[in-house]
């Protein structure tokens, strides 16, 4: 099993910033990517940003491509989404996501993540 903790979330104003950081703990050798997710209530969970663990080419949802961005810190286990001017538009619970995708496009994954967390709010104000 795989567990994943989000951490960050907040309350901020639109053009403002916050850093998100997912910690994996667990067999972290049974996945090769991560990700994030939000999903606004009513609405499906949309891929945000993900990358392989292996450290090739991340992948952005374009809505965010630009003022988001995502790393790894493989000797910590930690995966982080740092997030700039961000808009009212950006408000969600962002989960942080880990499994085998064949592949991510747009942030998407196909199949689907293995492993989730319980998420993170982040609220962006106008």
């Amino acid at each position: 099993q795989v567990q994943l903790v989000e951490s960050g979330g907040g309350s901020v104003q639109a053009g403002g910033s916050l850093r998100l950081s997912c910690s994996a703990s667990g067999y972290t050798d049974t996945y090769d990517a991560m990700g994030w997710f939000r999903q606004v209530p009513g609405k499906e969970r949309e891929g945000v940003a993900s990358l392989w663990t292996d450290g090739v080419i991340p992948n952005y949802a374009p809505a965010v491509k630009g003022r988001f961005t995502v790393s790894l810190d493989t000797a910590k286990n930690t995966l982080y989404l740092q997030m700039n001017n961000l808009k009212p538009e950006d408000t969600a619970t962002y989960y942080c996501a880990a499994g085998r995708p064949q592949s991510i496009n747009g942030g998407n994954w196909s199949p689907a993540a293995n492993y989730w967390g319980k998420g993170t709010l982040v609220t962006v104000s106008s």
